[in-house]
C-alpha cells in the first residue's frame, strides 16, 4: 500500500500595513515637520533670490525697480571684478584643498600607527576644525600675523638676536595677502582631511598587508602600490568635500584681509557681499549668488554619489 503525499500548502500571503499607501504615509508622516522646516529655511530663500535676480534693483533708487531678465547673469559673467573673484576662488579653494589633503594624508598614516598618548595627538590634532572660522581668522591675524606683538615677526626676532641681528618687521597680511588666508585655512582645514583619510586607512584589510609584508614588499612598495590605490576613493571624497565647503569661504577674507589689498583676495562669497552691502545691487548679488549656488550644486552632487560609491563598497565587503 503506497502513501500519496500531498505538495506542502502554500503559506498565505497578507499584505503588511505598511505596504498599503495609509501604512507608508504613516511611515513617513513624523518626518513631515523636518521636511516642511527644511524646504522653508532653505527652498524658499534660493526661490526668492532667483526672483531677485531678475530685477534691476538698487536699493539707493527704490522706486527704479524693473525687470531684467537674464542680463544681471551676464553681467556675472562679464564683469570683471567678478571675473578676478572667480580667479580668486578658484587659486584659493585648489590650494588650501590641496595643501590640505597632503598634510592630512601625511598625520593619518602618523596616526594609524601604535604608540604612547595616540588619543592625546588625535584630539590636539582635530582641534582646529572646532574653532569658529571667524575665531580663528582673528587668532591668525592678531596673534600671529601682526607685524608689532605677532608670534611670526617675534619668532623672526629671536632667531635673529641669536645671531646678533635685528629680525625683520613684516606686514605678512599686506604683503602676501592670499598666502595668508590659505596658510590660515590650511591649518583649520587639515583636521577634516585627516579624519577621512584616517577613517581609509583603517578600513584597510590587515589580512592584505600581513601578505604582502611576506611577499617581501616594504613599507614605500606596500604605500604605493596597495594603500595609495585603496586611499583613491577617500582621497577624492576629502577633495571633493573640502572643495564645497572652502568655496563659501567668506570669514577669513573678511576678517583678515577685507579682500584687499584692492582685490587681491576677494573671492566669489566676498564679492557678493561687497556687491549688496557696498553698491546696493540687489538683483546682480542674487545673479552671482545662483551662480554660486548652482556650481556648489554640481560638486555636491558628486559628492554624494561618491559617498554612495564607499557606502556599497563597505556593504560589499
Amino acid at each position: 500500500m503506497t502513501t500519496q503525499l500531498s505538495p506542502p500548502a502554500e503559506p498565505e500571503t497578507t499584505a503588511r500595513p505598511t505596504d498599503k499607501p495609509s501604512g507608508r504615509w504613516r511611515r513617513r508622516a513624523p518626518l513631515l515637520p523636518a521636511l516642511i522646516f527644511a524646504i522653508i529655511v532653505t527652498q524658499l530663500p534660493f526661490l526668492i533670490t532667483l526672483v531677485l535676480s531678475t530685477l534691476h534693483w538698487n536699493i539707493l533708487r527704490p522706486g527704479e525697480r524693473s525687470f531684467a531678465g537674464l542680463s544681471n547673469y551676464v553681467i556675472v559673467f562679464t564683469d570683471a571684478r567678478l571675473r578676478a573673484a572667480v580667479v580668486n576662488t578658484i587659486i584659493m579653494t585648489v590650494s588650501v584643498v590641496l595643501i590640505s589633503a597632503l598634510l592630512g594624508l601625511i598625520l593619518a598614516v602618523l596616526l594609524d600607527r601604535r604608540f604612547p598618548g595616540r588619543g592625546v595627538a588625535r584630539t590636539l590634532l582635530i582641534a582646529p576644525f572646532l574653532v569658529m572660522p571667524v575665531a580663528a581668522a582673528l587668532l591668525w591675524k592678531h596673534a600671529i600675523y601682526n607685524p608689532t606683538y605677532g608670534l611670526l615677526n617675534g619668532t623672526l626676532n629671536a632667531v635673529a638676536h641669536l645671531f646678533g641681528g635685528t629680525g625683520p618687521t613684516i606686514d605678512w597680511v599686506s604683503t602676501f595677502p592670499m598666502t595668508a588666508i590659505v596658510v590660515a585655512l590650511v591649518w583649520q582645514w587639515t583636521p577634516f582631511m585627516m579624519l577621512i583619510l584616517l577613517a581609509g586607512l583603517q578600513s584597510q584589510p590587515g589580512d592584505v598587508l600581513e601578505a604582502a609584508k611576506v611577499d617581501g614588499a616594504n613599507g614605500v612598495q606596500t604605500f604605493r602600490y596597495m594603500t595609495l590605490p585603496h586611499l583613491r576613493q577617500y582621497l577624492e571624497l576629502a577633495g571633493l568635500l573640502g572643495t564645497v565647503y572652502i568655496v563659501q569661504t567668506f570669514d577669513h577674507v573678511f576678517t583678515i584681509t577685507q579682500g584687499g589689498p584692492g582685490s587681491a583676495t576677494t573671492n566669489l562669497p566676498y564679492e557678493i557681499y561687497l556687491t549688496t552691502f557696498r553698491k546696493y545691487e540687489y538683483g546682480e548679488a542674487s545673479a552671482a549668488g545662483v551662480v554660486v549656488v548652482i556650481g556648489t550644486i554640481i560638486i555636491a552632487t558628486y559628492s554624494l554619489r561618491l559617498i554612495s560609491s564607499l557606502f556599497q563598497e563597505e556593504v560589499g565587503r
